[in-house]
């Protein structure tokens, strides 16, 4: 039964979450209010289904869904869309609506190829994962990841559009949020580490692109601030660090594998998100 439930759940927040794409961007390209309003409708819609999957995930595994990349990816695309929603109700900034919907509607898709048949499969942890580190350090790990995909939106609209309604300082706003997470996802799965492998760091590949990753949003925030750098160049360097957070995340995983990652696969039995 709730294998079938949260089957139904995930492919109904695909089809929101890829209408809201849609609506958004013909409502930001012919102007009009409807479309847009409607477009918000399936971006709220979707993420409540995407928490609902969360809840009904962790009724099925009998814990948090935080173990492999197909759980990571749930929260992931839930907390960029309420991101987005907060952002969008505090600017009233509607522009950059279908760049995010089209990057959680993909990735909502990915989750769904990759545990196609297996929504309702849950292995034990390993042992090193049966930790409380496991839920702070995956956690932040997704909101940032979050706050650096809505920044890739804003970035995008600026590039696409020059859209002076999307400020330089909101976008950077949202850089130093997930800027801020990141630095803690590594510093907490540096402690976590130490505790599980008797090391602090390891130059795994994960932890290797994770830093790289850190120092390009280091250098923007740097530059942004100091040396007041901005316009297209700016917003380049913020897509190209989402390019490279993404490649972290799958390109690592599947390339170049190290102590992140367990079986080579997602679902089963194990991978340490972040």
């Amino acid at each position: 039964m709730l294998t079938v439930l949260i089957t139904v759940i995930i492919y109904a927040l695909i089809i929101a979450y890829s209408l809201g794409a849609v609506l958004y961007f013909v409502g930001a390209k012919t102007e009009k209010r409807k479309l847009l309003h409607t477009a918000r409708t399936m971006a709220v819609t979707g993420c409540i289904l995407n928490l609902l999957a969360i809840i009904v995930r962790t009724i099925i595994a009998g814990r948090l869904p935080l173990a492999n990349g197909c759980e990571f990816m749930l929260w992931f695309t839930w907390i960029t869309v309420l991101l987005y929603l907060i952002y969008e109700t505090k600017s009233q900034v509607k522009d950059a609506g279908g760049v995010v919907m089209l990057i959680v509607a993909v990735l909502s898709i990915i989750v769904a190829v990759l545990m196609r048949g297996q929504f309702g499969v849950a292995t034990p942890l390993m042992p090193a994962l049966k930790s409380p580190w496991l839920t702070v350090h995956v956690i932040t790990a997704a909101a940032a990841y979050a706050g650096f995909a809505l920044a890739a939106g804003l970035a995008v609209m600026q590039l696409i559009k020059a859209d002076k309604r999307v400020s330089e300082e909101s976008v950077y706003r949202v850089v130093a949020g997930g800027f801020v997470m990141l630095s803690l996802t590594i510093v907490l799965g540096a402690i976590w580490a130490e505790q599980a492998w008797g090391s602090y760091w390891t130059w795994d590949p994960k932890e290797t692109w994770a830093l790289v990753t850190w120092l390009i949003y280091a250098l923007y925030l740097h530059l942004q601030r100091r040396l007041k750098w901005k316009g297209k160049t700016a917003s380049i360097m913020v897509v190209a660090g989402f390019i490279l957070v993404l490649f972290t995340f799958f390109g690592v995983n599947y390339l170049l594998p190290g102590l992140h990652s367990y079986a080579g696969v997602w679902v089963a039995p194990v991978m340490i998100t972040a």
